[in-house]
């Protein structure tokens, strides 16, 4: 039987590879940059912060998923691979074909800052 986990390999590094373009992508230099100017009605200056501020929410949820991703690899590379991180047992298998970076049970993964 040839189980979806087989191919973890190639999976976790096209989710690095997708998620180091969508950073690239986030962190390239705005083609119109300039002075961002807010008055009293909502224009431009505002729905251009407002686009700015939920691109760093993104960005810095990438950068958390490509850390996960890494350390996903290393744990391939250890011999750890789906092994809870904070209680050593085995991953549900269902957990890791959801999320194949996953490095906890659903129970002791730590509650989002």
């Amino acid at each position: 039987m040839n189980s979806p986990l087989t191919d973890v390999d190639a999976l976790l590094a096209g989710k690095l590879a997708e998620l180091d373009q969508e950073i690239a992508t986030l962190t390239a230099r705005p083609e119109q940059a300039g002075d961002i100017s807010f008055g009293k009605r909502v224009g431009d200056g505002t729905s251009i912060a407002v686009e700015r501020l939920t691109q760093v929410a993104t960005h810095e949820r990438f950068l958390q998923v490509r850390a996960e991703v890494l350390r996903a690899q290393a744990k391939r590379a250890e011999g750890t691979y789906g092994l809870c991180d904070r209680c050593d047992r085995p991953i549900p298998e269902d957990r890791l074909e959801a999320l194949p970076w996953a490095a906890t049970h659903v129970v002791c993964n730590p509650a989002p800052s």
